[in-house]
């Protein structure tokens, strides 16, 4: 286990109805499956060494005699081996029968969890056989062992802090009150479920969504196992839809009707994290449990698996599935939109002033804007799109600029800032030649005095324009574009920012705003704050300074969002991006965000008022509560002893 991942598996077995001895051998095939793939928690279906249809045939004693028989031989089978495996079987205790998950590992088997709610309806007539547990928890006899058996066991790993184990069986997670739910507040981050669910129309779907939620409600992964081809098809029919969830995310899923086995890395670390943050999950109940403890190896760094099996997505601002994506886009923008409009209309407020450069940060707001204003009932002539024209402008983004205000139906007003700007420089006494920061930020600031001036001439309000990933690298100018009366895309990152305009453009019905935002998209990021090349086009590109903001809304999802080390960053980031940055480069900027991050706190501490979109945000008085003079040397250590 390395970075707080471990192997995990959902696996089918090919069954035969009552004939014990084949299903044991082929979950020991399995069981060899998962350990050339580096499983360490392996889940097979209930009733999975008998088959779950056996019927009657529960009653007879020579199939329970074959099952003590084969449980005996699956577990010398593990012996060697650290990986945790869950079967389910029957188990006589006191002349009645019981639905159990065997917990198995190295050699032992550490205990019996028996199924707490037995169904007797529809096609299910399980009480006709097996007995719902009431007995808390006891001592059973096997091999000449004492084994607990009972709902109240939770199975910690010695070596692992963070990994505890829970069981349940089947119906136990379709009930109002999950056993599940009590294991997560005593402990356990992983739940497993030994499962036979039949196949009707529409259940994969509700099945889907049931063990989704459970683990976004218990902040744990969930390790479904199901039972498939080979049960008795009598009267119904098995799929084998194994599913891996983790905190409300399916990471894994088989396919259907084939029996497949699923194997995934769920993230421990980030289950960790989340219950930290999330100041409700409250524990509780741990004194009722009986601990199992058991071991795993530790795998030298030679044969320890390097290849993540889960997906990383680089992008993890924005869905990938395009419908998704484009419901997020509406959503935010509705969000965004409601938000000013409140603003506006609690301060009686009638006009808007809106610093417009033709790049994307400040169309977006200028899009968010007029929806605002068609919500609230405000005529769109009283939004103020203000062009200040200086040194580095280009005729592509002043164009764009123009004719996107005229298309918005906005008031479009041109301020040249050149001379103001450079009378600015006299008095400062700084030579124009010099293109420093000052030169620079004296622009910035130029423009958000003639942005704040208007909103006083007008009675408007300043939107501001500043995205989250520029605010989180500090890319803004101290009281000039950092600063404003209502910050629209405040939590809005950098790579979403370009979806929401591609969107707009998208769903809108005038094809020429529609080109005028594509061309927007098309246009390199840039402060246009240096003069631009000498056939016209724009010099000063943001990325090659700062670095692509794909790779730097990456760091900060993970930095934000679930706080996560340096060295584990560093690592999602190569699986995420391989064969697109080195990992020289991605080292680099990864170096560059974590000083920014930390130098550029005090722009962030007096941020203007804006709404948050999404599960991340920067501002102070919200989900970053973060010292201006905070320290950034144990990051920033980590990094160096990566190169």
């Amino acid at each position: 286990m390395r970075d707080g991942f471990l192997r995990v598996a959902a696996a089918t077995p090919e069954v035969k109805v009552a004939d014990v001895q084949f299903n044991r051998e082929e979950i020991c095939r399995q069981i060899e499956e998962g350990r050339k793939n580096g499983v360490k928690i392996m889940v097979f279906p209930e009733l999975c060494l008998t088959a779950y249809t056996c019927g009657d045939l529960f009653l007879q004693k020579p199939l329970l005699t074959a099952v003590k028989r084969e449980l005996k031989a699956l577990v010398d089978f593990t012996k060697g081996s650290d990986m945790l495996v869950f079967a389910g079987l029957p188990w006589e205790y006191n002349h009645k029968l019981y639905n159990t998950a065997a917990a198995i590992q190295d050699g032992r088997l550490l205990g019996l969890v028996p199924k707490l709610w037995v169904p007797n309806y529809a096609e299910f007539y399980e009480s006709r056989y097996f007995n719902p547990w009431e007995s808390g928890n006891v001592t059973v006899e096997f091999d000449n062992q004492k084994i607990p058996m009972g709902t109240k066991l939770l199975f910690s790993c010695k070596n692992t802090e963070n990994l505890v184990v829970g069981a349940e069986v089947c119906e136990d997670v379709w009930v109002l009150n999950p056993p599940s739910s009590a294991h997560a507040a005593a402990g356990a981050t992983v739940i497993v479920n030994c499962s036979a669910s039949d196949e009707t129309t529409g259940k994969a779907d509700y099945r889907r969504s049931l063990i989704s939620g459970q683990s976004a409600r218990l902040l744990c992964a969930y390790i479904y196992a199901n039972a498939g081809e080979g049960e008795s098809t009598q009267d119904l029919v098995f799929g084998g839809q194994n599913i891996i969830a983790e905190n409300g995310t399916i990471l894994k899923e088989s396919r259907r009707f084939s029996n497949e086995t699923v194997f995934c890395d769920i993230d421990l670390e980030r289950l960790e994290c989340e219950r930290r943050r999330m100041t409700t999950y409250q524990t509780e109940g741990r004194e009722d449990y009986q601990i199992i403890e058991f071991e795993l190896k530790k795998e030298e760094p030679e044969t320890e698996f390097s290849h993540l099996e889960r997906f990383v997505d680089p992008s993890p601002f924005v869905p990938g599935n395009e419908a998704d994506r484009a419901k997020r886009c509406e959503e935010i923008l509705m969000i965004q939109a409601m938000g000013l409009k409140k603003r506006l209309i609690h301060t009686h407020c009638q006009n808007a002033v809106v610093g417009i450069s033709g790049g994307l940060d400040s169309t977006l707001a200028l899009l968010v804007t007029v929806k605002a204003f068609e919500m609230a009932g405000i005529p769109k002539e009283k939004i103020y799109s203000i062009t200040m024209p200086c040194f580095g402008t280009t005729d592509r983004t002043y164009n764009n600029a123009c004719l996107l205000t005229k298309k918005l139906g906005a008031t479009l007003m041109e301020v040249d800032i050149k001379d103001a700007v450079n009378t600015h420089f006299r008095d400062i006494k700084h030579d124009p030649s010099v293109h420093d920061v000052t030169y620079e930020n004296s622009q910035a600031r130029e423009r958000t005095q003639v942005l704040m001036d208007i909103a006083n001439q007008t009675g408007g309000m300043v939107i501001g324009t500043g995205d989250m990933s520029e605010l989180a690298l500090g890319w803004a100018t101290y009281n000039g574009d950092h600063m404003s009366m209502y910050g629209v895309n405040a939590s809005v990152p950098k790579t979403l920012v370009r979806h929401l305009v591609r969107y707009y453009a998208d769903t809108c019905s005038e094809e020429e705003l529609k080109a005028v935002l594509l061309d927007i998209l098309d246009t390199p990021v840039s402060p246009e704050l240096l003069p631009p090349e000498d056939n016209g086009t724009i010099a000063q590109k943001t990325e090659d300074l700062v670095g692509p903001y794909e790779l730097h809304d990456f760091f900060l999802y993970y930095v934000l969002r679930f706080g996560y080390h340096p060295g584990k960053i560093y690592r999602l980031a190569l699986y995420a991006f391989q064969g697109e940055y080195s990992s020289e480069t991605i080292l680099k900027w990864l170096k560059v965000f974590y000083r920014r991050f930390f130098n550029q706190q005090f722009k962030r501490s007096c941020l203007p008022d804006g709404p948050k979109v999404g599960s991340a945000a920067v501002s102070p008085r919200g989900d970053l509560r973060m010292p201006s003079d905070a320290v950034s040397r144990l990051w920033l250590e980590e990094l160096e002893a990566l190169s």
